[in-house]
């Protein structure tokens, strides 16, 4: 595990190390992460998919600030869909989250201001160990090495929800290949329709209740797939 979250590590992987800026689509990203953090609650065993909403089953926090504002928040509103949630929670999560990272010294804040006014930042890698271990469990993953566990398997079904291919630096071929493999290890997690069942699910069915259900809401928003 590398120590921070999975809205984390699917932030670094959708900004370019070098550059700092952001690759791929931004409101799939919002999306995702937006997503990771809910599936995050879920891993944890304080949030499930019922009756079509998403509840607390839980509100013990779990030591993450991001998290937990967002346990906290549900428990104390009324049920809302996981469509409502992902579009809820997406609006301000990048800026924080991009905050967090810069105090855990992983990334870097580069203030690039122009004419007094024009704001553009960027966040290059300052500790590539975190980013490095994320891929070493995601080519696992992909290149079937080694079964996924059961967070790597949750980043995967959210990356290919939000069409996280062109992000990985991937093209033609190769892009479709990583996409197919992504679609692959969510069916097989029981999160993908026309996967295998919650019971023969090599993770608990409630997470991959949660994962399925917030798969679908993000790919309503960004609109069918090609």
């Amino acid at each position: 595990m590398t120590g921070v979250g999975l809205a984390e590590e699917l932030l670094l992987l959708g900004y370019d190390d070098k550059s700092g800026k952001a690759t791929g689509s931004r409101i799939g990203l919002d999306l995702g992460m937006a997503a990771a953090v809910l599936v995050e609650l879920a891993l944890a065993g304080r949030l499930a998919f019922s009756d079509g909403s998403l509840v607390v089953t839980d509100p013990t926090p779990i030591g993450d600030p991001i998290a937990d504002d967002v346990l906290a928040r549900i428990a104390a509103d009324t049920p809302h869909t996981p469509a409502s949630w992902v579009q809820r929670l997406r609006h301000g999560l990048r800026d924080r989250i991009l905050g967090d990272l810069c105090s855990r010294g992983v990334i870097s804040d580069v203030d690039e201001t122009r004419l007094d006014h024009i704001h553009v930042h960027r966040y290059p890698v300052l500790d590539p160990s975190v980013e490095a271990e994320i891929r070493g469990r995601l080519v696992d993953a992909l290149t079937g090495e080694r079964t996924p566990d059961e967070r790597t398997a949750a980043l995967a079904a959210v990356m290919a929800a939000i069409r996280v291919e062109p992000s990985l630096g991937l093209t033609g071929p190769a892009a479709e290949d990583a996409r197919n493999r992504l679609l692959e290890i969510a069916r097989g997690a029981g999160f993908a329709d026309g996967g295998v069942s919650l019971e023969e699910s090599t993770i608990r069915p409630s997470v991959a209740l949660v994962i399925a259900a917030l798969s679908r809401a993000i790919e309503t928003a960004l609109g069918t797939r090609a």
